[in-house]
């Protein structure tokens, strides 16, 4: 750790020889070379040291009262939460900074830690629903948090480094503010080292020897948070520190709390120093790259490499408990399709109806059918048609990529963002927009190139690990996290506008025209829908399970592959057009299933018109909600989607008991 702080505070814009360094640390003059490293380079550190080591202190804490190797603040949300809540108050109270700050953030992360542990089921969650929860509730979290940055720009203007994660000290307050309650939350924890001892004993054992369980969790959970708080409020929320440092100080065999605390501690600073240097080293510059992304960049082929090793142990459990209902009334199965036919064509109907002025329906018919106004013409079939149209045809590749996906991988929780396929294309979308010197016509190759990468990623991972269900959705977590940070890196590098960068990449329907229309999806449509539709009988035989599969005489991991393959590249057509727009591939199958039930002949349709429903009802709400101005359509999504998967998941713990 000593060395790599003398490597941090030997980085600068402005060359400092060694021997000044240790001159300003130990024997300071008044010169700009020791000013320099007393007051710019050495809070930094030291902030780091103090940041990494109570994030890693949290993770340690949360690891062993969830009894899931995968807990920290940033896979359970808490990060999020705290995260939304600082936002939230600079938009509305207008001062975030020192005691107020510290609180908002702790509320945000103690009533995110709550709802997260509710919804994944209490004492006896398992690892995987307390993950899936923590990532959920991010994206819901996020989706708020991107809403308010782009709706109040000035208000948040600095704070999207921050919100990335940073270092940055211009002075000694920050580390002043920050070290008595990190030394609080450190003593605090060393002082239940003893009851978490026993705590992983089992709960029976430790309550036969006098431990009360449900406050040591009570107060183990609110330290962890308490650590969280005061980082976050300080230098932003950095992920996966609290992941990968108290594994490495397990993997050297410690395993009495005591010395897992002081130890995590110690590797945290090191792990965040560390990727600071790191940074630093990738952007001579020195334009600040998110030390929060690099320390992502790292820590997500750690998660993977942890899911990996662990899969035998933890997390082989076929059933993710996320179960979807269904309706066995025939006659109501069979009035599906020209039900949500009628309701999509009232949807566009209405949507070409509805401006800033509100819902003109009869003007619209009259101006469309019989010529009464061209304003109103031209605005309903030139202007909300071509985007209704985008959405709708968007909505319908989403959902079908999510229907593939759910069958051939045997995973209800399979989507294109959550199993990080969208998440790539992002990535590859972002690279040939913002970092190549290439038209954006271009930017549909750089979505397929991504999604194909990720697609690739993620079938040799799930090769290797069975295809099991609830390890693949853990995956597809660490791969979208990775690429994630790569698009948090590529944001900060290019030195883009942060609200249009957060608009595409939260999903959009704005000023889409014929041309995107045409150009990329109307050739999906035609050729790869149709294709899907005649396969989708191998679909519901993978389904069945790959002992079924083979002695029906189906080539399972080649059928596998290629039917994957097309779910990513329908997926990526629909990025390419409105963005990274997530939850249509997960919700639109489910809603489906519990219409008709798991593999009804009308799965697919339904699956399709379910989705582009969806996103053209998000679309219409996009634009009318906040007149004049727009919602992007997939935190319209997310803020729908999120909260009904959470339902999902409260639901199903309700059934197991």
């Amino acid at each position: 750790m000593l060395l790599l702080l003398f490597i941090h505070m030997n980085q600068g814009s402005v060359s400092i020889a060694p021997k000044t360094i240790l001159e300003a640390i130990f024997a300071p003059k008044d010169v700009l070379e020791h000013h320099t490293i007393r007051y710019l380079r050495m809070p930094r550190a030291v902030i780091g040291v103090l940041a990494g080591g109570a994030l890693a202190v949290s993770g340690a804490l949360l690891q062993t009262i969830t009894k899931n190797p995968l807990a920290s603040a940033s896979t359970l949300g808490i990060h999020s939460g705290s995260y939304f809540a600082v936002v939230f108050a600079s938009v509305f109270i207008s001062s975030t900074s020192g005691w107020s700050g510290l609180l908002v953030a702790f509320v945000g992360g103690i009533l995110t830690a709550v709802l997260v542990y509710t919804l994944a089921g209490v004492a006896n969650a398992s690892p995987v629903k307390m993950v899936l929860a923590g990532m959920v509730v991010t994206m819901m979290f996020s989706a708020f948090t991107s809403m308010l940055q782009i709706f109040f720009e000035n208000e948040t203007a600095g704070l999207f480094l921050w919100g990335s994660g940073t270092l940055v000290q211009n002075n000694w307050e920050g580390v002043q503010f920050t070290y008595p309650f990190i030394f609080v939350g450190m003593v605090g924890s060393l002082l239940i080292a003893r009851s978490l001892d026993l705590f992983q004993l089992g709960d029976e054992v430790a309550t036969g020897l006098g431990q009360n369980i449900e406050r040591t969790r009570i107060i183990t959970i609110t330290l962890a948070v308490f650590l969280t708080a005061v980082t976050v409020s300080v230098v932003g929320p950095i992920g996966f520190v609290g992941i990968i440092a108290p594994h490495l100080i397990k993997l050297l065999g410690f395993q009495k709390h005591y010395l897992v605390i002081l130890g995590s501690f110690l590797w945290g600073a090191i792990v965040l120093i560390g990727a600071d240097v790191l940074a630093r080293i990738l952007d001579p510059t020195f334009s600040e790259l998110p030390v929060g992304a690099i320390t992502a960049f790292i820590g997500a082929p750690w998660l993977i490499f942890l899911i990996m090793r662990k899969q035998n142990k933890n997390y082989s459990s076929k059933d993710t408990g996320i179960l979807a209902g269904q309706i066995k009334s025939v006659k109501f199965q069979r009035w599906i399709i020209p039900i949500l036919v009628a309701i999509a064509l009232l949807t566009l109907f209405i949507g070409i109806s509805t401006g800033n002025k509100g819902i003109q329906l009869v003007e619209t018919f009259q101006a469309i059918f019989m010529n009464n106004d061209t304003f109103i013409k031209n605005m309903a079939l030139d202007l909300r048609l071509p985007r209704l149209l985008v959405a709708a045809g968007s909505g319908i590749l989403l959902a079908i990529s999510g229907y593939i996906f759910q069958g051939v991988l045997r995973n209800p929780l399979a989507d294109p963002s959550v199993i990080g396929i969208t998440s790539g294309a992002g990535v590859g979308a972002m690279i040939f927009l913002f970092i190549g010197s290439v038209s954006a016509v271009w930017v549909p190759v750089g979505a397929f190139t991504g999604a194909i990468i990720a697609f690739l990623i993620v079938m040799v991972l799930a090769y290797r690990a069975d295809f099991q269900p609830a390890l693949l959705a853990l995956l597809g977590i660490g791969v979208s996290a990775f690429g994630s940070a790569i698009i948090q890196i590529i944001v900060v590098r290019s030195d883009m506008a942060v609200a249009s960068a957060l608009t595409w990449l939260s999903g959009t329907t704005y000023a889409k025209s014929w041309t995107e229309l045409l150009y990329y999806l109307v050739g999906p449509l035609i050729i790869l829908v149709p294709i899907v539709f005649l396969i989708s009988d191998r679909i519901h035989t993978l389904a069945l399970g790959d002992d079924t599969a083979k002695g029906l005489g189906l080539p399972v991991l080649k059928t596998r592959f290629y039917l994957a393959l097309l779910a990513s590249i329908v997926a990526a057509a629909s990025v390419a057009t409105v963005g990274t727009i997530g939850f249509v591939g997960l919700i639109a199958p489910h809603v489906a299933r519990m219409l008709l039930g798991p593999a009804h002949k009308q799965l697919f349709m339904t699956s399709a018109l379910l989705g582009g429903v969806f996103l053209m009802i998000a679309d219409v709400l996009s634009r009318t909600l906040l007149v004049p101005k727009e919602i992007p359509s997939g935190i319209i999504i997310a803020i729908i989607g999120a909260p009904y998967f959470l339902w999902l998941m409260n639901r199903s713990n309700k059934w197991k008991m």
